[in-house]
């Protein structure tokens, strides 16, 4: 998909994958995050290459106006100019955060999980939010294991924590919040039936409170 300089994406979500594009044209996001990934000096050509989206004039366009604000320094040389990040530029501190983002939502998840009265046996963030690839268009997706056999009282304690959470989500990021919620006994069933879901948990999980989902698993089997 070509991806213009001064092309804004959703006004209402984040893209998760790429959260400097909350603030910043998506081109000259994927172009920050390169910069800001190393400190090699690389030519527009190469970015491009790593981006891999956008035309290599778009490109060389998001180059020049972050070295026009002093956010990129650029090396002209005779056959090609190579560019770095000006991790001095007053800015820059801002953008590092930026980039910090999907770590700062995982931090906020694990301090609102872990306040409730209703502990979970487990929960964690999986999906494509955890492994990097969200986009505006991601849900942030859940797991929670929850306690057997809740009284009555309890259970709607717990529905309220999940509600809550949901709603924190979408107060933070813009974005849906999905949670799939089972007791160990459904757990089991998913488990057995070798749903891909199971596969997805394992390999997807940042944890945030509670049991891994590995030793869960490895307790039914």
């Amino acid at each position: 998909m070509g991806t213009d300089v001064l092309e804004w994406g959703r006004a209402d979500t984040m893209d998760l994958g790429h959260p400097i594009s909350t603030i910043a044209p998506p081109l000259i996001a994927r172009v920050l995050e390169v910069l800001g990934g190393t400190t090699r000096p690389l030519t527009g050509r190469e970015i491009g290459k790593i981006i891999g989206e956008g035309s290599p004039n778009g490109v060389w366009k998001a180059l020049n106006r972050l070295e026009e604000q002093g956010v990129a320094l650029a090396d002209h040389r005779s056959r090609a100019t190579y560019y770095v990040a000006n991790r001095e530029h007053i800015a820059w501190p801002a953008i590092g955060a930026l980039m910090q983002l999907r770590g700062d939502l995982t931090a906020r998840l694990r301090g609102e999980v872990e306040r409730w009265n209703i502990a979970a046996i487990h929960a964690s963030v999986y999906g494509s939010t955890a492994r990097g690839e969200a986009d505006q268009n991601s849900d942030v997706d859940i797991l929670l294991v929850r306690p057997d056999n809740l009284s009555n009282t309890d259970a709607e304690t717990w529905d309220v924590q999940v509600s809550a959470v949901r709603e924190a989500v979408r107060r933070w990021t813009g974005n849906p919040c999905q949670t799939l919620v089972v007791d160990t006994l459904r757990l089991g069933e998913h488990v057995r039936a070798q749903d891909p879901l199971v596969r997805a948990w394992l390999d997807d999980e940042i944890l945030l409170t509670g049991t891994p989902i590995r030793d869960l698993i490895e307790a039914i089997q």
